[in-house]
């Protein structure tokens, strides 16, 4: 487990929250009595189970993007660890204090998830197999990679379980279960279509039940009204324990046919030029059948802690073929996937700084420099330093114009204000507070290397791979505002603003609303000044904006990037574009554009909202892209 929390004498495990519940009855279930434990549902996270007026609470915390973790709402912490002693004096949303924790009985290690030990195993081997490690080095080389890998692994485990059929018809589902003396309880899972819908079918008293398993848009996988999974063998593991609304429990899996069982989960490591890792068990080859043959970049952010850590087991061992060894897992740790180094960490990294009880800004806090690093209607951006409670910080400050003291102009930048507080992402511009002063002014973390069609133009030398890597960030950015019921509204790429030229960050959020969670999309009054040659057909003909309609978007700010910042539509007036586009035309490919990535364009372009991919969908695509062939 990460940091170290299966050290802790708290933490219990692969636990259900029925074991978790009993244990602190056992411990008296006095007031902020608690313990902590795996979570069964999301995939690297845990669960803190409270005690309160004799009453079980049960919070998700779950692990973030950037590493930290945090209780939905809450503030992120380090390590779970971390966040239990932060509730010990703050409740911040919990029901009560954390008083007293209550630890393992004598003799009782955390429970271990029947799937973890093969995950353990899976990522050692890989580690192992593809540096040739051993000893020490194989550890610090482990502990490097193994974020980047478990995830891949663990969302792609069910293509070699035995309960897994691939592709097989509802008939065929049938016939395999009912064939034969099985028991009661005996299941399958099949796939549905090509949109990541399964079906669970469940044999009870000779007949088969079929259970429709359907991926959200944030990409959780459940049954109808029922509770949501990272993966579907966490989702086998939650049945297998409790029926929670199916006829029975899960039991047995049915094996497949010897046609199935070929065409499901074929793949392995050696398909992807890497080693086939020696057989663990019956699951062994091929799991990670989503990880393709990837070289560490030669150019990254260090990693200084693993360096010194490694140098100095090298130093500590005479022994040369060892200190070759050493060597390797420097390697490893220097140059880990390009999501997961340390460029990705964010400026403000201190909750404290972050975490204001107000987002307004005395004036005395800001100084303003002469540099500007942009302007529009709304008035100028400068760059400006902020003096924080602990240090000060270089950031970006978005001064209002407004001349007139129009009103309107004001709720303006409120608005952008109040959108800007509700996100938290590492790839979304943050927003630090107000200052009402001599002018308005927005207090925004800054993002050195200005807006991504600028750079784009002025270093059109920058590898296809560099483009690919910002593009899949804005992605990541999108799929959270997907995932937040918000709709951006201009999306492009003048938008995006760069930290260094491997970190992107999406920005200006003016046009931007909440969609209710009743809704799916938001539909403007009139027509405005509107980026039209960015905007689906749905929202020039009908003012309907909604997460599609920024993938619509999203595709034209691909044409840009590839484009090498190029205008899109060059030449061209909004009513000619509209009107291309309703013949069925799109635009040419950029020249220097990868024809799979030209497809992903086509595909946000597709005219149906209903028909065209959502950001779950998109980024996914990027994803495997990125590091199936960029690499």
């Amino acid at each position: 487990m990460a940091d170290n929390t299966n050290q802790l004498p708290y933490f219990f495990g692969n636990i259900t929250r029925e074991e978790a519940e009993d244990y602190l009855k056992q411990g008296g279930s006095s007031d902020g009595l608690y313990l902590l434990r795996q979570s069964r549902s999301y995939l690297g996270g845990y669960a803190l189970s409270v005690s309160h007026g004799r009453k079980p609470y049960h919070y998700t915390i779950e692990r973030e993007l950037s590493g930290t973790y945090a209780i939905a709402g809450g503030i992120s912490h380090n390590s779970p660890v971390e966040l239990c002693n932060y509730h010990t004096y703050e409740s911040s949303g919990l029901v009560c204090l954390l008083k007293k924790s209550f630890s393992r009985p004598s003799g009782v290690q955390p429970k271990i998830g029947p799937f973890e030990d093969l995950k353990e195993n899976l990522i050692r081997e890989y580690v192992q197999q593809t540096w040739n490690l051993r000893g020490e080095a194989l550890e610090q080389a482990f502990i490097s990679q193994k974020p980047q890998l478990e995830k891949l692994i663990a969302t792609t485990a069910h293509e070699k379980m035995p309960w897994f059929h691939g592709s097989i018809l509802r008939e065929e589902s049938e016939q395999l279960l009912l064939n034969g003396v099985k028991s009661n309880g005996t299941f399958l899972i099949r796939e549905r279509d090509n949109n990541g819908s399964y079906a669970l079918c469940l044999l009870h008293d000779r007949k088969v039940s079929h259970y429709r398993i359907d991926r959200d848009k944030t990409g959780k996988l459940s049954i109808p009204e029922g509770k949501k999974f990272d993966t579907l063998w966490q989702l086998v593991e939650h049945y297998s324990y409790k029926p929670d609304g199916l006829l029975r429990v899960l039991t047995n899996p049915c094996p497949r046919s010897s046609a199935n069982s070929s065409a499901a989960g074929a793949t392995s490591f050696r398909d992807f030029g890497l080693p086939s890792p020696p057989t663990v068990n019956w699951s062994a080859n091929g799991i990670i059948s989503r990880i393709k043959s990837y070289s560490f970049p030669k150019a990254g952010c260090k990693k200084t802690t693993n360096i010194e850590r490694t140098r100095s087991l090298s130093k500590a061992n005479p022994n040369v073929y060892k200190e070759r060894q050493a060597d390797r897992a420097i390697e490893a740790s220097l140059y880990s996937m390009p999501m997961d180094t340390d460029v990705y960490r964010g400026i403000y990294e201190d909750p404290d700084e972050l975490r204001a009880q107000t987002v307004k800004i005395q004036r005395e806090q800001l100084s303003l420099d002469d540099v500007e690093l942009g302007s529009g209607n709304f008035g100028t951006v400068k760059k400006g330093t902020l003096k924080m409670t602990k240090t000060e910080r270089k950031v970006a400050i978005k001064i209002l114009k407004n001349e007139g003291n129009d009103p309107s102009i004001q709720e303006e930048l409120l608005r952008e204000a109040t959108v800007m507080q509700q996100l938290d992402n590492p790839y979304i511009v943050r927003m630090i507070g107000i200052c009402e002063a001599e002018f308005w002014m927005l207090v925004m973390e800054l993002a050195e290397l200005g807006p991504l069609n600028k750079f784009l133009t002025k270093n059109r030398n920058i590898s296809e791979k560099n483009v690919t890597e910002l593009v899949h960030q804005v992605s990541m950015g999108m799929k959270y505002l997907e995932e937040k019921n918000f709709v951006h509204r201009d999306l492009a790429a003048r938008n995006v603003l760069l930290v260094t030229q491997h970190y992107a960050k999406i920005s200006d959020f003016g046009l931007s609303k909440a969609i209710g969670s009743d809704e799916n999309y938001y539909k403007a009054k009139s027509c405005g000044k509107w980026p039209v040659k960015w905007y689906a057909p749905e929202c020039i003909n009908f003012y309907k904006f909604s997460s599609k309609s920024d993938v619509w978007s999203f595709g034209v700010l691909m044409w840009e990037a590839y484009s090498y910042g190029q205008k899109p539509y060059k030449g061209m007036k909004g009513a000619d574009v509209s009107q291309m586009i309703e013949s069925g035309n799109r635009m040419e490919s950029p020249p220097r554009c990868p024809p799979e990535l030209y497809d992903l364009m086509k595909l946000c372009w597709t005219y149906k909202v209903e028909d065209r991919p959502s950001f779950v969908n998109v980024e996914l695509k990027l994803r495997n892209y990125y590091y199936d062939i960029a690499q």
